[in-house]
């Protein structure tokens, strides 16, 4: 019998899973994919919203303005790189110019500091390359950026650290009211009784909380494209520049990243299927087209990679976060779509709540908050580098070129914690295949890595999931006329 099971582990999960982890609960995770952060949580803007933008009373805008403020120190202490760089919501059309007046006022009932607008010449001075037909702004001095997988890594390792159990490659096939109370969560590897469930699922959240729950939820998977610049890129601005608003979101954003690249999008599609992450011509050029409508000369022949993420949208339009009333100890975080990232913090800290007062949980003695990330050796000074080159030589082979990623920093992401086993979570730890080549160069140096540490053959050595796999076998290609005759014998 498990105190808790939390169904997902990407951020939402993780940081509930952190939060609950502070308390004497024998806690599990499930996780239908390989690692951790393999889904929504992988594939968005990575920006920690002010949250001027939810309708005041909402959960978005009550959970997103608490986790922006908790954002600060739950990166310190996880030792994640986070950046306050303002954000801008730039207004090219006079007819609209209202939009950014009602956005200032919903910013500050729903709690956001240091908002203002800014007109034409500040805007100018603020971003250089802001589009000729911007004229004004709302100017979020509060709004960050953040690395979304680095932050869901880094609280899933604290949790798993402090106690919290991970189950991999576990998906969840049923789940039922248990007779004696709480819940039977099947999955292929047997049944689990859990005194209480937190539904983390994300796009299949919905699925989960209808199997306990006569009030129906309905979550649409809304696809979102985008490009990512070189760094060459990365200075093109300084804020995060959002369009104005619509129904369907925020709108395409231009935006530097915490790793100093430049980042476009998203689009937003509503689709039917929940794992269709494809990106489309049509999409990556709407992209382009309405990133160009904010930010000028955007230099798009340095895109090195585009990709696509699902939100869930759930039909209310609002977070859904809680016990239904008729399935208690079953607690949603269901349409956490944006601002979730943002959310997350507090999010986290309020299921953990309502858990610790289910299940009357007493806190324990000794729990550690704080965890260091994997050292990137690329930010060392030469005499640093060299103190940590004497204590492991692994550091001073460089095995990613584009990123400076050397051997001993995939080591380290092997083997600590929920280490990586697929070159996808060596790169959402490292970075080692993010950079201008995309593992051109590097994927060979990574999965030898893979094979030797983990004391697998390289036809197990995959990209991602268990179905990825990147040899798929030998096969012998003589070279001299003998050795051909002698094959075609």
């Amino acid at each position: 019998m498990k105190d808790v099971v939390i169904v997902g582990a990407g951020v939402i999960g993780c940081a509930v899973a952190r939060e609950l982890s502070r308390y004497r609960l024998n806690v599990c995770v499930l996780e239908a994919s390989e690692d951790v952060c393999t889904g929504t949580s992988k594939a968005n803007s990575g920006i920690v919203h002010a949250g001027f933008d939810a309708p005041a009373g909402s959960n978005k805008a009550r959970f997103n303005v608490l986790g922006s403020r908790m954002m600060p120190e739950i990166t310190k202490d996880l030792d994640v790189p986070f950046r306050r760089n303002g954000a801008l919501v730039v207004c090219t059309d006079a007819s609209q110019r209202s939009g950014l007046d009602e956005l200032l006022e919903r910013g500050r009932k729903n709690g956001v500091e240091n908002l203002r607008i800014v007109e034409r010449d500040e805007l100018k001075s603020l971003e250089p390359n802001i589009s000729d037909n911007a004229f004004a702004a709302l100017y979020a001095s509060d709004s960050g950026i953040i690395c979304p997988f680095k932050l869901t890594i880094a609280m899933a390792e604290n949790a798993n650290t402090n106690g919290v159990e991970f189950r991999f490659n576990t998906p969840v096939t049923d789940i039922c009211k248990n007779a004696d109370g709480g819940y039977i969560v099947r999955t292929p590897d047997g049944e689990i009784a859990a005194r209480c469930v937190v539904n983390a699922a994300g796009v299949y959240a919905a699925e989960l909380h209808n199997k306990v729950s006569a009030k129906k939820l309905h979550i649409t998977p809304r696809r979102g494209e985008y490009c990512l610049l070189d760094k060459a890129a990365g200075n093109h601005v300084n804020s995060t520049v959002f369009s104005q608003p619509t129904r369907m979101g925020k709108g395409i954003l231009v935006t530097p990243t915490v790793h100093g690249n430049l980042l476009i999008g998203p689009t937003a599609e509503d689709i039917g299927d929940p794992e269709n992450t494809a990106t489309t011509r049509e999409g990556l050029e709407k992209v382009i087209a309405g990133a160009g409508m904010s930010v000028s000369n955007i230099p798009v022949r340095q895109v090195i990679t585009s990709f696509a993420g699902l939100r869930a949208h759930e039909d209310g339009h609002d977070f859904v976060i809680g016990e239904p009333d008729d399935a208690p100890g079953f607690i949603d975080c269901a349409g956490i779509e944006s601002p979730g990232l943002s959310a997350a913090p507090a999010i986290g800290g309020h299921v953990a709540e309502l858990v610790r007062a289910i299940l009357h949980a007493d806190k324990k003695e000794a729990w550690n908050g704080c965890r260091k990330d994997i050292v990137a050796t690329a930010s060392l000074s030469a005499a640093e580098h060299d103190a940590l080159i004497k204590q492991n030589p692994a550091y001073g082979t460089i095995i990613c070129r584009c990123e400076s990623i050397t051997e001993g920093e995939i080591l380290d992401a092997i083997h600590r914690p929920l280490g990586a086993r697929t070159l996808d979570g060596i790169k959402r730890r490292t970075r080692a295949g993010m950079g201008r080549c995309q593992s051109g160069f590097c994927m060979h140096r990574v999965m030898a890595i893979l094979q030797r540490e983990l004391g697998i053959p390289m036809e197990e050595v995959c990209k991602s999931g268990s179905d990825s796999h990147i040899v798929l076998g030998e096969r012998f290609y003589p070279h001299s006329t003998n050795e051909r005759q002698k094959t075609n014998d």
